[in-house]
C-alpha cells in the first residue's frame, strides 16, 4: 500500500507538488478539499509533512473509520449531508466556497482548494506514475486495464499513458450501481440506476479528468457479488480490502471474459478493509442491507 493507505496518495502528491511549484501553496498554508475520505487522508499526511493545515469536507454518510483517522491525523473535519452535486451544499461545492472564504479571511496565508475532480494534476500524477509502473512491471505485456471512477484521475491518467505506449490496449470501466457513467458511455445518457454501499466511487457527471476519456468496455457491478468477492479474497488469498477493490476485480474478470484467454489484465486494489470495518465488514450492517455475511461472522 501507499503510505496513506490508498491509491489516492498519488493524486494528492501530484496536486500538492504542482501547487507548490506554481506558488499556490506555501509553508503554513491551508489545504481544503471535498472528499469521500481517502484523498483527504493523503492530503492531510502530506500537508503535515510540509507544515500546512488541512480542512476536509466529507459527506456524513462515510465510514466512521475514515472520519476517526482524519481527526487522528490532525485534519479539521467538516461533515455535511450527502446531497447531489447540483445542490450548493454538496461536499465538493461546499469545500470550494470554504476555500474562497478562507482566501479572503487568511490574507497572509496561501489557501489551496485541491479540487481533485477537476484538477489535471490528478490525472497527470497517474500518467506519470501509475501508468509507467503498470507498463514496466508487466514488461509491456499488459493487454487491458480496468477500474471504477470517482474523480476519474486514475483511469484517465493510466489510460492516457497505456494507449500512448500501445493503442491496442483495452480500457474498461467497472461501474457500481448508483453511478451514471455506465449509461453515459453505453447509451449517451447520464442516468443512474439502483444504488451501492461502496464508498469513493461512482459519478454522476463528467469531471475535467474525464473530458478526453472514453472506455473501450463498460461493466456494471452489483453489491452482492462484490461483497462475496471481498469475503473470498480474505478467506482464500489473505487480502483484506475495501469495497471499491472488489468492484475493480469483478470488472477485471468481466474484461478478461470479453477479451478471451491469454491476455494480461490489470486493475487497482484501492484500499484496506480496515477503513470499512463498521460497514462492509460488520455483520449487522450486512444483515441490514441484505448482503452476504461471511461464515466466520455468523
Amino acid at each position: 500500500m501507499n503510505p496513506g493507505g490508498s491509491v489516492k496518495d498519488r493524486a494528492a502528491l501530484g496536486i500538492l507538488n504542482d501547487a507548490i511549484k506554481n506558488k499556490k501553496l506555501k509553508k503554513n498554508g491551508i489545504i481544503v478539499e471535498g472528499t469521500a475520505g481517502n484523498t483527504g487522508i493523503s492530503l492531510t499526511q502530506l500537508g503535515n509533512s510540509i507544515g500546512c493545515k488541512t480542512i476536509i469536507v466529507m459527506p456524513e454518510t462515510q465510514s466512521k473509520e475514515k472520519k476517526q483517522l482524519l481527526e487522528i491525523l490532525g485534519a479539521e473535519l467538516i461533515l455535511v449531508p450527502a446531497v447531489p452535486y447540483k445542490n450548493p451544499n454538496n461536499y465538493v461545492k461546499y469545500s470550494k466556497k470554504l476555500s474562497e472564504d478562507l482566501s479572503i479571511k487568511e490574507k497572509n496565508k496561501t489557501v489551496l482548494w485541491a479540487n481533485q475532480f477537476d484538477n489535471s494534476s490528478n490525472l497527470n500524477a497517474h500518467f506519470n506514475s501509475t501508468g509507467p509502473e503498470i507498463w514496466e512491471q508487466t514488461c509491456g505485456k499488459v493487454d487491458g486495464f480496468i477500474c471504477a471512477i470517482g474523480s476519474g484521475g486514475t483511469i484517465a491518467g493510466v489510460a492516457k499513458y497505456l494507449k500512448k505506449k500501445n493503442p491496442k490496449i483495452q480500457i474498461g470501466l467497472s461501474d457500481p450501481y448508483g453511478s451514471a457513467l455506465y449509461n453515459y458511455f453505453k447509451i449517451n445518457e447520464m442516468k443512474s440506476e439502483g444504488n451501492s454501499i461502496t464508498e469513493g466511487i461512482g459519478q454522476g457527471r463528467i469531471t475535467k479528468n474525464l473530458e478526453n476519456f472514453k472506455p473501450d468496455h463498460c461493466f456494471r457491478i452489483a453489491d452482492e457479488p462484490a461483497i462475496t468477492e471481498l469475503q473470498n479474497l480474505l478467506k482464500y488469498e489473505g487480502l483484506y480490502l475495501g469495497g471499491s477493490s472488489a468492484i475493480n476485480l469483478l470488472g477485471a474478470v468481466e474484461l478478461a471474459k470479453q477479451m478471451g484467454k491469454g491476455h494480461t489484465i490489470c486493475t487497482i486494489l484501492c484500499d484496506s478493509g480496515q477503513r470499512y470495518e463498521s460497514k462492509i465488514w460488520n455483520k449487522e450492517f450486512l444483515k441490514k442491507n441484505k448482503l452476504p455475511i461471511p461464515e466466520w461472522l455468523i
